[in-house]
């Protein structure tokens, strides 16, 4: 093996573990927004109060997309998966008020 080609998969290799890294923070930051998710969806049915909530998800893509914007990530990729996780959520909501 070459040096450049040993430099390359040493810089390559910590890459890949910095986003081994990242990808555990997202799992857990994840973990950590459902939890408070399904909270809100215990309160909701309790409350009987509907499972989704239009205009707090326009306002939350709204701001993602702008946080998406200022941190250099396609805005359309973040309002993706936001919507992603928001039918998530409402899933999970209706299931509390079953």
């Amino acid at each position: 093996m070459t040096d450049t080609i040993a430099r390359a998969a040493e810089v390559l290799k910590g890459h890949r573990d910095s986003i081994d890294r990242l990808d555990a923070i997202l799992v857990f930051t994840l973990a950590e927004r459902f939890k408070h998710t399904q909270a809100v969806g215990v309160l909701k049915a309790q409350h009987d109060l509907p499972p989704s909530d239009p205009a707090r998800e326009s306002n939350q893509i709204a701001r993602l997309e702008e946080l998406a914007a200022q941190a250099d990530l396609d805005p359309e990729f973040a309002k993706k998966f936001l919507n992603f996780i928001i039918q998530e959520v409402i899933q999970h909501h209706k299931k509390h008020q079953s």
